[in-house]
């Protein structure tokens, strides 16, 4: 099986190069790649720690920017403890996303 396998091409947001979607820069014109990997900017440790002593109140999701279900999780106690732990398993696994759909991938 191919170990890049998943792994896409993207284009450069300057010159329009075709890409590597891990390249912090471009190759050919060095412009940034501004979260090209489709990664979230926020940690995971920060969420992990927030939703272990503060899941039923919903901050780790205020922290990740989805307010709405913030909210929700605020007044009713982390939709009585059902939402709160699937997100703690979400968080621990790395598949817990940010408010644009993008997965925590990095500790620290």
């Amino acid at each position: 099986m191919n170990a890049v396998m998943g792994n896409q091409m993207l284009y450069c947001r300057a010159c329009g190069k075709q890409i590597h979607e891990t390249a912090a820069s471009c190759p050919g014109c060095g412009a940034v790649q501004e979260n090209v990997g489709g990664s979230s900017s926020k940690r995971i440790l920060p969420a992990f720690l927030l939703c272990f002593f503060l899941g039923f109140w919903g901050v780790h999701r205020f922290y990740v920017g989805k307010v709405g279900t913030g909210i929700l999780m605020l007044l009713t106690f982390g939709v009585f403890g059902v939402l709160w732990l699937i997100d703690f398993i979400m968080i621990l696994v790395g598949s817990f996303t940010d408010s644009s759909g993008k997965k925590l991938t990095q500790w620290t």
